[in-house]
């Protein structure tokens, strides 16, 4: 029969005879998709049952058609609609009470730290856990509403190079053992409107350890000043220090290197690459730091809480660089190797 029933050919209904405004309101419930694929079959039924022609009329491979014809019951025109692939049987979670407190604990102490530094923290205290199982629990307390992620962005822009001057280091001289090379850069921090304030950021090459100060002003004098911190706070004798072409490393910052014998290696302009790795540690301390404390943003109340993150960053916080240690643990590790080898000799 070609007889049109609300606009929609019989056959495709098969027996089910509702009436015009049922019909059309099961229609109208459809999904797009769904109403797509029943124009396939309403012109498929009015063209000979001609696969071949309907899949060209429609751009629709073969294979798709049939699937759907298959799944298709002329009598529920719903079957037409896309079916959720989630397994009937879902595994429960295996975690106990205690350790989604422990992962909590953790993620709200160090918001910015995944799964991966995460696991590692949670072996230290006696968990047997997967990476998997922790980034799992993350989620569940995501859509529990129990955990939220820091909204603060924080804009931390390097301040751009104006001095056309720079020596690079010998291409003979590479860094082998911790202090062989410390990269020192500053960076903006613009935490509050109108706030604008210098971190001068320390990173040894090898040890990835950092020293981290903040200053209003970044000037050569506070500059020669963060070195003796440097110095002072890094555990083994610094070498060289390799810095960009900006003004706070002229002058006593210079002299300071002088002073103290240690090898100083200025980038050319436009090279922010050869210091690769203090910028990301810049973004490091922005994301891990500036973007989840809670601070007035004064010089004297960042100081305090820089010192407490540079030692968690140092001797708590796991590193993927170094296979998930700390730079501590990395450096008492290469001291135990390193007298081995002087007693082997």
């Amino acid at each position: 029969m070609k007889g049109r029933y609300n606009g929609c050919h019989m056959s495709i209904y098969g027996s089910i005879r509702p009436g015009a405004n049922g019909l059309a309101e099961l229609s109208a419930r459809l999904s797009p998709e769904a109403k797509k694929r029943l124009k396939w079959f309403d012109y498929y039924r009015n063209h000979d049952n001609n696969a071949r022609r309907t899949c060209r009329h429609f751009d629709v491979s073969p294979q798709t058609f049939y699937r759907w014809k298959k799944r298709y019951n002329p009598k529920d025109i719903t079957t037409l609609e896309h079916r959720s692939h989630k397994p009937k049987k879902v595994r429960q979670p295996t975690w106990s009470k205690e350790l989604v407190e422990a992962v909590l604990e953790l993620r709200e102490s160090y918001p910015r730290w995944g799964k991966d530094k995460l696991v590692v923290l949670l072996r230290q205290k006696g968990y047997e856990i997967s990476t998997s199982m922790v980034g799992r629990i993350l989620r569940k307390l995501k859509e529990r509403g129990l955990l939220e992620e820091p909204l603060r962005f924080i804009h931390a822009r390097k301040r751009a190079m104006n001095r056309p001057y720079g020596i690079r280091k010998p291409k003979d001289y590479q860094a082998h053992k911790p202090g062989d090379i410390v990269q020192v850069d500053t960076m903006d921090i613009r935490p509050l409107p109108g706030v604008v304030l210098k971190q001068l950021t320390a990173r040894d090459m090898i040890s990835r350890w950092d020293v981290i100060e903040v200053h209003t002003r970044a000037t050569a004098s506070t500059a020669a000043g963060f070195l003796e911190a440097i110095e002072s706070r890094m555990p083994f004798p610094i070498r060289a220090i390799q810095v960009d072409g900006g003004s706070e490393f002229m002058a006593e910052f210079e002299e300071s290197c002088q002073d103290r014998e240690i090898k100083l290696f200025v980038l050319p302009p436009r090279s922010p690459k050869l210091n690769g790795q203090v910028e990301r540690a810049n973004r490091t301390h922005t994301e891990e730091f500036y973007e989840v404390i809670d601070s007035d943003f004064t010089v004297s109340d960042l100081t305090e809480k820089l010192m407490e993150w540079e030692g968690i960053y140092n001797t708590v916080r796991p590193h993927q660089a170094l296979g998930y240690l700390t730079p501590l643990q990395f450096i008492q590790g290469y001291e135990q190797n390193y007298r081995k080898e002087v007693m082997c000799h």
